[in-house]
């Protein structure tokens, strides 16, 4: 069985029997896990040993696992900072800075590939306008060379821990007001003036990224359609323009953004004609049984490689991940940022 494109959620800490019917079906491929899937950490290594032997090839399984206030797993995981603060770090010495992107993107993908979990949805690459308050924190700077350069940073250290990286929101969800998971924002700038916001994409890129998420942000100078919805987006500038041959992730298509598009089997399907490999359709599970029985079959022989190469890369276990010297001196430098007092610059 191939790996199909929905990426779903699951009820509780344990599988139900309504869940294995829904992963055992042919159009889902992914799996994504929320706070209410995790109680420990021996809880979440069962739960995806269970998720990963519903079928072969094992579903790939995710989670949203930033630091800050996007941290899923809290519990026997170590607390990583918003990206803000390693952005505030990057401003007192560059290279420590950079440094701390890569340490916090390899005890992100360490501790998370240790219980089983294939790939986390990060770096956030927006960037810091101080108009998106759902971003927030979550942006490293302002300066898009700066951002890219501590994006790069953790998506090495993830990759050296074994997983993938995921950067969002593509093309940028930093410089509107709403919030998609309410509304459509919408941000009226023309491509010219969104250079900014596309070079870390552009960096990560040449640098092997192997997947993004597209934001439900309309651009109305670029595009009449969300980018998620857009194959100007989508094909034109991010495969075409930019040289992407990465998986493409919509953003949850049960969002507010999405409503554009019409019942969430109808975003499903002007999702994969815009060109996303993923359908994320979470906290719905209505909306995942409509889309399972009115999406025609999917499969996209291009879209499953891309799929198969998310699977993350077998590393040690919890017991011996702590034994290392690389994670006590990560979580060393990780904890002492946190105790840091925070940066405040003159205006």
């Amino acid at each position: 069985m191939t790996l199909g494109p929905l990426l779903v959620d699951v009820a509780g800490t344990e599988l139900t029997a309504e869940d294995r019917r829904v992963l055992a079906h042919p159009l889902v491929g992914s799996v994504i896990l929320f706070t209410r899937n995790f109680v420990s950490v021996p809880q979440l290594e069962s739960l995806v040993r269970e998720i990963h032997a519903v079928r072969k090839p094992p579903l790939i399984v995710t989670v949203d696992h930033e630091g800050g206030r996007v941290q899923r797993f809290r519990r026997g995981f170590t607390a990583l900072p918003p990206n803000r603060t390693i952005g505030h770090a990057y401003d007192l010495d560059p290279e420590a800075g950079r440094r701390l992107a890569w340490q916090c993107g390899w005890v992100l993908a360490a501790e998370l590939r240790a219980a089983g979990v294939d790939m986390s949805f990060a770096p956030c690459t927006d960037l810091d306008y101080g108009a998106s308050e759902v971003i927030g924190d979550r942006a490293y700077h302002r300066d898009p060379e700066v951002v890219a350069k501590l994006a790069v940073a953790c998506m090495h250290g993830m990759r050296t821990a074994g997983m993938s990286a995921t950067a969002k929101h593509f093309p940028g969800h930093g410089a509107v007001v709403a919030d998609s998971h309410k509304s459509l924002p919408v941000d009226r700038r023309p491509l010219e003036e969104l250079t900014g916001d596309l070079l870390p994409y552009r960096r990560l890129i040449a640098n092997g990224l192997s997947s993004i998420m597209v934001a439900h942000v309309m651009f109305p100078e670029v595009d009449d359609s969300p980018a998620s919805f857009s194959r100007r987006w989508i094909h034109q500038e991010l495969r075409w323009g930019m040289g992407f041959t990465g998986a493409v992730f919509s953003d949850d298509l049960s969002m507010g953004g999405a409503a554009f598009a019409g019942s969430v089997p109808e975003r499903a399907r002007r999702a994969l004609a815009a060109g996303c490999d993923v359908l994320a359709v979470c906290n719905d599970r209505p909306a995942v049984l409509d889309t399972l029985e009115q999406l025609a079959d999917a499969a996209d022989p291009i879209s499953q490689v891309r799929l198969a190469r998310l699977h993350g890369r077998p590393m040690p276990g919890r017991q011996d991940l702590e034994q290392t010297a690389r994670w006590v001196e990560c979580r060393q430098a990780i904890d002492h940022c946190m105790d840091a007092p925070s940066l405040q610059l003159n205006a």
